[in-house]
């Protein structure tokens, strides 16, 4: 019998996960019900139920890193089918200019709340989903649920390796060993790059060296004085700052090469860190700081076809111990905890 209601977890107020129910919403010539598969909880998810990041608002039914099995589908529906993998990406309002181009993380709509009232209305967090195909992307059935709600994150690290402009054998040191900096990490490493990756939790030294990436254990050894020693003073090519920390931010701009060295500021950080360089320097060095910020649909389709293909393998990136919906509040206070990889929520059980 097709559900009537979906059963879903949002973040009521600091500290506070909730299991609520509401209507599905009419299912649309193109959308899709979803039977929810999984939910991984992101940054985003785990810092509001701190209380790091109240500017987005309650009550959040946020979940952005979600994948489930299509149901059901739209009467104009074409390219999925029922019992297709798929993971959710970002919809957008599908008609403004912004959309039109494929930029769908600049839709005005994209965050916009919900008729009944939430905010940042992904609704990962479900038993069942109806989503647009314009925000679905299909994922290769042999992949996990819980790896396969990477394609968001992926196709953020995707983007910013596009603003990054890598080539084959440059250097590249990530600083982070966290999910989003070994995703980086991986991803330069698919571009032909040489990677050095910089940590300092020894969990997270541990599996990027398992992973395969050389590494720089902070508490043994300076990171900038590593790095000018593993490429014979001449300095990195490129850095990706996958930690929000002003030291992070400090070290990137030492670790780069004398002249044209690249920064990509990939991580926010809650308090809000500090960039000390001053204009002369970035003029006589002609230093690139690059900042970004989420995806756009071509990002989203090659995460998929990646994930899919194996290109890049998240599973080291997924925490053992996993949640249902019914323990949200629990799986949140697992995914704060210092070191954690992706906590999962499994949703089908």
């Amino acid at each position: 019998m097709e559900p009537k209601m979906m059963k879903f977890g949002c973040l009521a107020e600091k500290g506070v996960a909730e299991i609520r129910q509401r209507e599905l919403p009419e299912l649309g010539d193109f959308d899709v019900l979803i039977k929810m598969q999984a939910c991984n909880i992101c940054t985003t998810d785990y810092q509001q139920w701190l209380g790091l990041r109240e500017h987005q608002g309650y009550p959040m039914a946020g979940g952005h890193e979600a994948s489930g099995i299509v149901v059901k589908t739209g009467a104009k529906v074409e390219d999925f089918k029922v019992g297709d993998l798929v993971a959710t990406g970002y919809e957008g309002c599908g008609s403004c200019e912004s959309c039109r181009n494929g930029a769908v993380d600049q839709c005005a709509e994209l965050h916009k709340d919900t008729p009944d009232g939430y905010k940042w209305g992904f609704f990962g967090f479900s038993d069942y989903c109806v989503k647009s195909v314009r925000g679905i992307y299909k994922v290769d059935s042999k992949v996990h649920p819980s790896e396969a709600g990477f394609v968001e994150p992926l196709a953020t690290v995707l983007h910013g390796m596009k603003k990054l402009r890598l080539q084959p054998f440059e250097t590249v040191v990530v600083i982070g060993g966290g999910t989003m900096g070994l995703m980086n990490a991986q991803a330069a490493k698919a571009y032909g790059c040489r990677v050095i990756v910089s940590e300092m939790i020894e969990k997270k030294i541990k599996t990027a060296r398992d992973m395969g990436f050389e590494v720089i254990d902070c508490k043994e050894a300076d990171p900038v004085e590593e790095v000018k020693r593993l490429t014979d003073g001449a300095g990195a090519d490129a850095v990706i700052v996958a930690v929000g920390a002003t030291s992070a931010n400090s070290q990137a701009l030492e670790m780069i090469k004398q002249m044209d060295g690249k920064i990509l500021l990939f991580a926010a950080g809650y308090p809000v860190p500090e960039l000390h360089v001053d204009s002369n320097t970035m003029h006589y060095r002609r230093i690139e700081l690059i900042g970004t910020f989420g995806a756009v649909n071509e990002d989203f389709n090659e995460a998929a076809k990646a994930l899919s293909s194996g290109v890049i393998d998240v599973s080291k990136l997924v925490e053992s111990k996993k949640f249902t919906l019914d323990q949200l509040q629990d799986a949140m206070e697992e995914a704060s905890k210092q070191g954690m990889y992706r906590v999962s929520v499994l949703l089908d059980v």
